[in-house]
């Protein structure tokens, strides 16, 4: 996710509502198998290398094994929430319901991606990639005692592919699931070679068959519908009490089966976690500001300039505090839905591109804090950077044809306008590049020649925040005749609109990991664009990506991955799909002054909640209890 100016806060939490979209280049962790027909079992994998935690390690490095477990920590989330299922498509779920379930695996914060067993003691897979199997641990349990067999495992994946495209499609490789073992489940898949597989697998969640297909009290379960009854789940909390689209207690499991893990060990240390919801970020901010809730993390830069100088702060009582983001920042952008076809032509994009004035918008509105995104792998090695070389070179060779021939000639960079001659500039060459692709200008509007289409363009927003930003963009698009509009609704609203993909253009945001993978056919490939709930907002339909992304999921080598990653970044960057924005290097944090905190935070993650806990004398001080 990108940390700069966003639309609504997230919840930062150790399970998100969907499968975190990393995942690309797997390494087996420990001994190479020497036959195929020998069974290897392994504590871990590693996308990048080598495990940094050995079999038998105790706990992750950035714990705390000694830090008190108590207290209650209250954080906020934008919006509403009308569903307790967080796995359907339908309604808007409660995010914060994740953390009642496990999943085969857990990832390190220390790690760029790197995952040990959870519910699963051990994995194998052959050389070739084609299966892997998961061995359960004997001790796993759902919060009602009954035990995690394979048979959930394997509902899971079929109710979960059932429920969400997005499922359908991120676990489309997997042909067959089966029980091999007494406490054994072996995924099948129809390729050979994808080294990322085995691990995906590992991030499903997994859910207990025999509650959601027992009757409920209002009749049958069903994981594709939404509902308000309180799920079971085998995880670290449980949820205890909510109040439906405003707040949720979520209770620390005390007899958790998997609480002495060593992933676990110094980590879910809150007694109560409590999510209280609020219709917009201006309320959000007062409300954090009058002690409503504890920790926040600033999306606004306007906000973190000059909204923090309030009596706690100076008190000391709430501490800011900008910590270092080492884990890329992906691409934050206007998007365009070229599905409608006022956006088919790249030149008619690029012009919109040209009118965006950055430097004026990071001046007056972001008070200098943001650099400009030029790429959809920005702040890692990911990034292409100057020209293709060699190996770029044979890989982008095959689709020459299909593919704009600035990627080979032309080092991609943002239109500049630095200076008014800049802008004035900028926006002579977007009129030139509109009438090249056939608009002209009648009574002062844009209409496209052939058919009289007047150029009308929505910006759809979910938060009145961004509107400072859009609006001095729409006087620059207004020089050029386009009418453009601003259309701010609510979150459930927003969500709903941008899963049926009902706009013209919108704030994208895309993160990425630092080892990227299947979830780029879920961001840009071509099945992904008629999928409802999928990430491709845009509509890209383009065989030569496609090509590019199946280069990256079958990458043999890092070197591969990293040539193939940047070869898709030139091709998305120059058929000018997005209008980039802004990046920043750090995670903007407020605090109440109530908690500790491990010396050294992992060197991926802020780690909140997760490895922080309640500070009994911090709280006392400020509450003067």
């Amino acid at each position: 996710m990108n940390k700069g100016e966003c639309q609504a806060m997230r919840l930062n939490f150790r399970k998100p509502a969907l499968p975190a979209f990393v995942l690309a280049f797997i390494v087996v962790a420990g001994l190479a198998a020497t036959a195929r027909a020998e069974t290897i079992w392994r504590h871990g994998l590693s996308l990048l290398g080598e495990l940094k935690y050995e079999a038998g390690f105790t706990h992750f490095d950035y714990v705390n094994l000694d830090a008190p477990r108590g207290g209650t920590v209250r954080m906020s989330s934008i919006g509403s929430f009308d569903s307790l299922n967080p796995f359907t498509f339908k309604g808007q779920p409660a995010g914060a319901i994740q953390l009642i379930y496990d999943t085969l695996l857990s990832s390190s914060m220390d790690e760029p991606s790197s995952e040990y067993g959870l519910l699963a003691e051990a994995v194998s897979f052959p050389e070739d990639f084609s299966s892997v199997t998961y061995r359960l641990r004997e001790n796993a349990r759902w919060h009602d005692g009954m035990p995690v067999t394979p048979e959930d495992v394997i509902f899971s994946l079929e109710a979960l592919r059932t429920a969400h495209p997005f499922y359908s499609g991120y676990y489309r490789n997997i042909s067959n699931a089966e029980v091999t073992g007494e406490r054994e489940v072996t995924f099948s898949f129809d390729v050979t070679g994808n080294r990322e597989l085995p691990q995906i697998v590992g991030q499903l969640p997994i859910l207990p068959k025999h509650w959601w297909t027992a009757e409920g009290p209002s009749g049958p379960r069903s994981l594709s519908e939404t509902t308000l009854e309180i799920p079971l789940g085998s995880g670290p909390y449980r949820l205890r009490e909510f109040d439906a689209g405003r707040s949720l207690v979520l209770e620390r499991v005390e007899d958790y089966w998997g609480a002495d893990l060593p992933v676990n060990m110094g980590q879910n240390n809150f007694d109560e976690i409590r999510i209280e919801y609020f219709r917009d970020t201006t309320i959000a901010l007062e409300a954090f500001k009058g002690g409503q809730y504890d920790w926040r993390t600033e999306n606004s830069a306007k906000d973190w300039a000059t909204a923090y100088d309030f009596p706690a702060l100076a008190a000391g009582q709430v501490i800011r505090e900008e910590i270092a983001d080492n884990t890329g920042s992906g691409m934050q952008a206007f998007a365009f839905n070229i599905r409608r076809g006022k956006f088919d032509d790249p030149r008619v994009r690029l012009a919109f591109s040209l009118a965006f004035d950055f430097e004026w918008s990071n001046k007056n509105l972001f008070f200098g804090q943001y650099q400009r995104t030029n790429s959809y792998f920005s702040n890692s090695e990911l990034a292409a950077p100057g020209l293709p070389g060699p190996r770029e070179l044979e890989i982008l060779e095959p689709i020459r044809a299909q593919i704009p021939e600035q990627v080979f000639t032309t080092e991609f960079s943002n239109p500049y306008n630095e200076t008014p001659r800049n802008l004035r500039t900028n926006l002579r060459e977007a009129s030139r590049l509109l009438r090249e692709a056939g608009w002209t200008i009648q009574n002062g509007m844009l209409m496209d020649a052939a058919s009289g289409e007047e150029m009308e363009v929505e910006f759809l927003l979910a938060s009145p925040n961004f509107e400072r930003v859009v609006l001095p963009y729409i006087k620059n698009l207004e020089r050029l005749g386009i009418q453009a509009t601003v259309r701010t609704v609510d979150i459930s609203q927003y969500r709903n609109r941008l899963d049926r993909f009902d706009f013209d253009i919108i704030v994208g945001n895309w993160g990425q990991s630092l080892s990227p993978g299947n979830e780029q056919r879920d961001f840009w490939g071509s099945r992904a664009a008629s999928t409802d709930g999928s990430r491709n907002l845009i509509g890209i339909e383009n065989e030569a990506v496609d090509y590019l992304i199946e280069k990256i999921i079958l990458a043999s080598s890092r070197e591969d991955l990293i040539a193939s990653t940047h070869a898709l970044d030139r091709v998305l960057l120059w058929n000018h799909y997005v209008v980039p924005q802004w990046n920043s290097s750090v995670f903007r944090t407020a605090r109440w002054d109530r908690f500790g905190r491990p010396d050294q935070l992992p060197e991926f993650a802020v780690g909140f909640p997760n490895i922080w806990w309640w500070d009994e004398a911090r709280s006392t001080a400020i509450d003067g209890d």
